[in-house]
């Protein structure tokens, strides 16, 4: 077993995404990132089924062609291959994303 203290592992940089991987392992990755107002990560595409959940702040999440408002808590699964990507919009945004692979 193991726990990870999100609180402690949250840091912003001013000039880019703070990208931190919480686990590596072949049925699951989940990486913890954290945008300061105005950061982005752009719409990509990724051939696993995607879990994005928001874990502080505001900002709007993008999957295919819809804009989503998320907040704490809001959590939004994408399916693979579909576009997908978040920004922060007036306050720091902190996103956990879950990836597995396809079956």
């Amino acid at each position: 077993m193991e726990t990870l203290d999100l609180k402690k592992l949250i840091k912003f940089y001013p000039d880019r995404i703070s990208r931190e991987m919480l686990a590596d392992k072949p049925e699951m990755r989940i990486a913890l990132m954290c945008l300061e107002p105005g950061q982005e990560l752009k719409p990509h595409k990724a051939p696993m089924r995607l879990l994005m959940y928001c874990v502080e702040g505001k900002g709007i999440v993008t999957v295919g062609d819809e804009d989503i408002e998320v907040d704490e808590k809001t959590c939004i699964l994408c399916e693979p291959m579909v576009p997908h990507g978040f920004r922060a919009k007036d306050s720091r945004l902190v996103v956990m994303a879950v990836v597995t692979p396809v079956d």
